[in-house]
């Protein structure tokens, strides 16, 4: 299902000046310094940057319809793995270093420090949690355990446990949380999915362990990993800056988490695979996921706007994720920067969304005239 012959070879993705672009996200580092050390109107600078100025290179720079050859081997992606390696460090002197900062800074009023670290939370969740989904798919334990502090330095470590075991087996039906139902607000999605996602990814990992005659208890559990990953981070936060810095600490990764979850609101929102009867499902295809070729955000977002072809292909780096014409998979009008902005108006949202979903079940469904139960999320569990 991908382009013959691709619009890439191998050896002009190894170039480093087709890396560069997706390094944009790490000019966000200086500004939110720059917040924390001028405050006053700056303090909304990040948020500005990510939501808006995005969107309006997108409006100028358009779509991005090209695609590499899949067969790029990891030599091939040393610039765009280098990207990927080196934001966890990156983020962990940001955030820390401004823990230690913020506090005690005294050109700060009570109000500048929040809306600084909500900066941060914004970073941390659109890039920081970004980049995590990236590394946590990949073999090399190093990239898993980049992932793992990424998620724990905003408290959603079983993000990864969520991600891996759950939502790409049961993606596009009443098994998997993240899968936002046709009609349903984020307001509603939101706190739905923050309970059973945790719950599920526990009993995922408790179910593999079971498989393999162990406890829950037992110490390959790697609940035990992120709780301590977690515990650390917010001893430190305390030790750099008080208990003022654990609540600034608690701020970012409340908003991260929040960023988090309007991207997966999106993504699949009102798409589901065709029950078979049985409690048996179709495979997953391109046509299960939103896609955008937005150029200008996918460089922000490291490509997974080809979201699409991220759940057809798990394992493919970011570099090498096709792009679907709307023939293979639904398009998005916008780039994740409008479209999790306008989730957060779910009148707006509907009124945009809910067409286009009406559209995609009449083009690959057209025998299906009861959508009743799709849309409730009350059709049954697949085994």
């Amino acid at each position: 299902m991908t382009t013959k012959i691709p619009d890439i070879s191998p050896q002009q993705l190894a170039h480093i000046k087709r890396a560069v672009p997706f390094a944009l996200s790490f000019l966000l580092v200086p500004l939110v310094w720059i917040t924390a050390f001028i405050g006053g109107w700056t303090v909304v600078l990040l948020p500005i940057v990510t939501w808006y100025l995005f969107s309006i290179i997108d409006s100028f720079l358009g779509l991005n319809l090209d695609n590499a050859d899949p067969e790029a081997t990891d030599d091939d992606l040393f610039w765009y793995r280098m990207i990927t390696l080196l934001w966890m460090p990156a983020q962990f002197l940001t955030l820390f270093g401004l823990l230690w900062y913020v506090p005690q800074a005294d050109h700060l009023g009570g109000w500048e420090k929040f809306f600084v670290f909500f900066g941060v939370g914004v970073m941390t969740g659109t890039i920081g949690i970004n980049y995590a989904h990236e590394l946590m798919h990949q073999k090399n334990k190093i990239e898993r355990f980049w992932a793992d502090a990424l998620l724990a330095m905003v408290l959603y470590s079983h993000f990864r446990s969520e991600h891996l075991l759950v939502h790409h087996r049961y993606v596009a039906t009443p098994r998997d949380p993240v899968t936002a139902h046709y009609s349903e607000g984020f307001y509603r999605f939101f706190p739905r999915v923050l309970r059973q996602s945790l719950r599920s990814s526990f009993r995922a990992e408790k179910a593999m362990l079971a498989r393999k005659d162990r406890l829950w208890t037992d110490r390959r559990n790697p609940f035990f990993r992120y709780w301590a990953l977690q515990a650390t981070f917010l001893f430190l936060a305390i030790l750099l800056g008080g208990w003022v810095g654990l609540l600034l600490f608690l701020v970012q990764a409340g908003t991260a988490i929040w960023q988090l979850e309007l991207v997966n609101y999106v993504e699949h929102y009102g798409l589901t695979r065709k029950h078979l009867g049985d409690g048996k499902y179709e495979h997953v295809h391109p046509r299960h996921s939103w896609n955008a070729a937005h150029r200008a955000s996918n460089w922000l977002l490291i490509n997974l706007q080809r979201h699409s072809d991220h759940h057809y292909k798990p394992d493919r780096r970011f570099p090498v994720l096709q792009n679907y014409g709307q023939e293979a998979a639904p398009q998005l009008p916008y780039g994740y920067p409008v479209m999790t902005v306008m989730a957060m108006m779910p009148r707006v949202w509907r009124r945009v969304m809910n067409p286009r979903v009406r559209k995609w079940r009449e083009m690959y469904y057209p025998e299906i005239t009861d959508w009743t139960n799709y849309n409730k999320g009350t059709t049954p569990y697949p085994r």
